[in-house]
């Protein structure tokens, strides 16, 4: 399964001036980590977004975010952005910020 390449494109140009990011394909995505922590992400059309879980109910009621529901069961403080979600500049700016705020508190997953 493919991902967006022009949403995974953007990402990457916007990211491209911070220090500690790498590329990890993973989940038929792509995902962007910032120190070593999952921060944004690409899966088939949507942008996956990993934030404050205080932040998450709010989130879900904005314009194209949905809960990120990718085993059946919702995954708090993780969300995917549809197009309507960033249909311009101001609208991706809004999810790529909250993801960067979040990954300064968030956790390293445990490797297996």
């Amino acid at each position: 399964m493919t991902y967006n390449q022009s949403i995974a494109n953007k990402i990457r140009e916007r990211l491209a001036d911070l220090p500690n990011i790498t590329e990890k394909e993973m989940m038929g995505g792509i995902a962007f980590m910032l120190n070593d922590k999952m921060c944004v992400g690409v899966i088939k059309d949507e942008m996956m977004c990993r934030i404050d879980p205080l932040k998450f109910e709010e989130a879900i009621e904005q314009r194209g975010c949905r809960p990120m529901d990718f085993t059946g069961r919702v995954m708090k403080g993780w969300i995917f952005v549809d197009h309507d979600g960033m249909r311009n500049a101001d609208e991706f700016e809004h999810w790529i910020r909250l993801s960067l705020a979040y990954n300064v508190s968030a956790k390293k997953s445990k490797r297996k």
